[in-house]
C-alpha cells in the first residue's frame, strides 16, 4: 500500500485528528441548537430527494444521527465533528503525497485543527463541513492519482463527486476549477483516458435522483438563488470577499498564504501546481457569483497542506527551530480565540471572556446582521430560547379544552421556530404548519382550525379574526436571537382563515 512506509508520519496525523475531535466534543453539549440544524434536523424527519434550500445529504445524515446516537445537541454534532476531523486527516495525507515529513505534517494538520474558520463550521449540524470534507476529498484523490497514475482513485473521485453534489451544489464549481486547473498546467496529459468518463457517469448517476426531483418540482434551487441573490449575496463586495476570506483563518491564514506561493513557485510541486491554480479559479468563480465568504472553505485545506510544505523548506534554510517558532507564532493567537468560535466555555465564562474582549476593543465578533452590539456572536444567539418557545408552545397547546385539539393548527414564522416547536415540543404538540424555508413543502394545502398556537413577533393583522387572543409568553432569554419571539393563542375565527392560509402558500410567505 502507497503509505505502509509512512506508519510514523500516519500516527502524527491521527494524533491532530484526535485532538480536533476531542476539542469538538468538549465543547458540543454546551448551549442549544443552532438555528439552521433545527431546519436540517426537521429535513430529516421528511425524507426525500431534494428541498427547497439544499439537496438530501444532509437530511440523510440528521435521520441517521438521531437513530444511532439519539436526540440530543452532542448526538446531532458526532457526524459532522467526524467530517472535521477526517479533513485534518485527508491534510496530513495531502502533505505525505507532496513529499513531506513530520515537520510539514505538523503544521498543515496544526492549521486544519486550529484554523477558527474550520473550528466554528466544523461541528454543526449543516452541509457546510461535508462540503468541505468532499472538497478536500476530490483535491487529494487528484492528487494521489498524478502520484501513482492508478485509477482506482478517479473511480473514487466520482463516488465524491456525486455524494459531494448530493450536500451542495458548490461541489460543482469546486470540480471545474479543478478541471480547468490540470488543463492549465502539463498534468493535462492525465485527463484523456476513459476512466475520467467512468467517474463522470458514477457521479451522475448518483446526483441523478436529486436532478430529476428538481425538474419536478420547478427548479426550486432556481427560485432560493434568487432569494438570497435579492437578500443578501447582493450585498457582498469582491474586496471584503478576498480579505474575509483570509482574515476568517485568523493568523493561520499566513500559513495558506504560503502554501499559495509555494505551490505556485517551487520547482519541487511542479506536478501538483494545478492546486494553486484551481484555489485561484475557485475564488474567482465565487467571486464571480458573489458567494458568501464560507462557499470557499473548502478550497483552503489544500493551501495548508501546500503551507506545511512552505514552512519545511524554511526550518531547511534556516535552523530546526523554524518550525516550532513558527508553528507557536501562527497558532497561539488562535487558541486565545477559542472561545468565540466553538462554545469550548460554560456560559458564563464564555460571556466573561466576551466582556474581556469587549474592553479590549475587539467588538467585531458581537456585532450581528443588525449592525448592533450584541453580549454574544450571532451563531451563539442562534442557540438560545428555542426551549422556552416551545415550552410557552405546549402551554397554549394545553389551554385548549381536550374535546377542541383536534381543530387546533400550531404556526411558526420562520423555520427556527418551526423547528424548535418539533423537536423541543416533547411530542406534546401538532406538526408545526410554516411557510417559510422547505417547510413549506410539506405544509398542508388547507387548514380547518377552531384555534391556532401562533409564533410570531407581531399579530395584528390576525387579532380582529378571532374572538379570543391570549398572549401565552414571550421569549426573554437575554442572550437569543428569538428574544422577545411571541407565543400566542388565537381562539374561534370569526371569518375564513383557510382561504387566508392558502393565499398565504400561494404568495410563497
Amino acid at each position: 500500500m502507497y503509505y505502509r512506509r509512512h506508519k510514523r508520519e500516519i500516527h502524527l496525523i491521527l494524533f491532530f485528528v484526535v485532538l480536533k475531535l476531542v476539542l469538538h466534543f468538549l465543547a458540543n453539549s454546551r448551549f442549544g441548537f443552532h438555528r439552521d440544524e433545527l431546519l436540517y434536523i426537521a429535513l430529516g424527519q421528511h425524507p426525500d430527494w431534494g428541498y427547497m434550500e439544499v439537496p438530501p445529504f444532509i437530511a440523510g445524515i440528521s435521520r441517521l444521527s438521531q437513530v444511532i446516537f439519539g436526540d440530543s445537541v452532542f448526538a446531532f454534532r458526532i457526524l459532522p465533528s467526524l467530517a472535521g476531523a477526517m479533513i485534518v486527516f485527508l491534510v496530513g495525507l495531502m502533505v505525505l503525497v507532496l513529499n513531506g515529513k513530520r515537520p510539514a505534517i505538523t503544521i498543515a494538520c496544526l492549521a486544519a485543527t486550529f484554523s477558527p474558520a474550520f473550528l466554528a463550521s466544523g461541528y454543526l449540524l449543516q452541509p457546510v463541513v461535508f462540503d468541505q470534507l468532499f472538497w478536500t476529498a476530490a483535491a487529494f484523490l487528484v492528487m494521489i492519482y498524478i502520484a501513482t497514475h492508478k485509477t482506482r482513485y478517479i473511480h473514487i473521485l466520482g463516488v465524491v463527486a456525486g455524494i459531494g453534489m448530493m450536500n451542495k451544489y458548490t461541489m460543482a464549481a469546486f470540480l471545474l476549477a479543478l478541471f480547468l486547473g490540470i488543463l492549465a498546467t502539463p498534468q493535462r496529459k492525465f485527463l484523456w483516458n476513459r476512466h475520467w468518463l467512468i467517474a463522470a457517469g458514477i457521479g451522475l448517476l448518483i446526483f441523478l435522483p436529486n436532478l430529476v426531483w428538481q425538474f419536478r418540482n420547478d427548479l426550486p434551487v432556481i427560485r432560493h438563488l434568487s432569494q438570497l441573490k435579492q437578500t443578501q449575496l447582493d450585498y457582498i463586495q469582491p474586496q471584503d470577499f478576498l480579505i474575509q476570506s483570509f482574515v476568517v483563518h485568523g493568523t493561520i491564514g499566513l500559513i495558506a498564504v504560503a502554501g499559495l506561493i509555494y505551490i505556485l513557485l517551487s520547482k519541487r510541486s511542479g506536478r501538483f501546481r494545478f492546486i494553486g491554480i484551481s484555489f485561484i479559479l475557485i475564488m474567482a468563480l465565487m467571486l464571480w457569483l458573489q458567494g458568501k465568504v464560507y462557499y470557499a472553505f473548502g478550497a483552503f485545506p489544500m493551501l495548508f497542506a501546500a503551507g506545511g510544505m512552505a514552512f519545511q523548506y524554511g526550518a531547511r534554510l534556516f535552523s530546526g527551530r523554524f518550525i516550532g517558532a513558527s508553528a507557536a507564532l501562527v497558532v497561539a493567537p488562535c487558541l486565545v480565540f477559542l472561545p468565540v468560535v466553538i462554545p469550548i466555555l460554560p456560559i458564563n465564562a464564555t460571556l466573561g471572556f466576551f466582556g474581556l474582549a469587549k474592553s479590549a476593543g475587539l467588538t467585531f465578533p458581537l456585532k450581528w446582521e443588525d449592525q448592533r452590539m450584541h453580549a454574544t456572536t450571532q451563531d451563539y444567539g442562534d442557540m438560545f430560547g428555542w426551549q422556552e418557545m416551545a415550552d410557552y408552545s405546549v402551554l397554549a397547546y394545553e389551554q385548549i379544552p381536550e374535546h377542541e385539539r383536534d381543530r387546533a393548527t400550531v404556526i411558526a414564522d420562520n423555520y427556527g421556530q418551526a423547528g424548535a416547536l418539533d423537536h423541543l415540543g416533547n411530542s406534546r404538540l401538532p406538526k408545526t404548519v410554516c411557510l417559510n424555508s422547505s417547510f413549506a413543502l410539506w405544509a398542508p394545502d388547507t387548514i380547518h382550525t377552531q384555534h391556532l398556537v401562533y409564533v410570531d413577533h407581531d399579530i395584528s393583522d390576525l387579532e380582529p379574526l378571532f374572538k379570543e387572543v391570549k398572549l401565552i409568553g414571550v421569549v426573554t432569554d437575554p442572550l437569543a436571537r428569538e428574544k422577545g419571539t411571541k407565543v400566542f393563542l388565537l381562539s374561534y375565527p370569526v371569518k375564513d382563515i383557510n382561504s387566508l392560509y392558502r393565499l398565504a402558500k400561494q404568495e410563497g410567505r
